[in-house]
């Protein structure tokens, strides 16, 4: 999220494709992972709220994204 930001791809109507670009390039990400991204870098770490308590693949427990890793989640 910091090197999004100082390289300005955080900004207002920054393109999916610039922040794909720079991902693959500097981080090796592939396209899923790398829009994955996209929605935390423009959007932030809120989800919909279709997505919290269901059994679908984009599921999630609340609407609030933990991306501080695993190891640090609170239980």
């Amino acid at each position: 999220m910091e090197e999004a930001h100082a390289k300005g791809l955080d900004a207002p109507g920054t393109k999916a494709g610039a922040i794909v670009e720079w991902l693959a390039a500097d981080h090796g990400l592939g396209k899923g992972h790398a829009m994955a991204m996209v929605h935390l870098i423009t959007k932030g770490t809120t989800i919909s709220e279709k997505h919290v308590g269901t059994d679908g693949v984009h599921r999630d427990e609340s609407r609030e994204l933990w991306i501080d890793g695993a190891a640090t989640k609170p239980s």
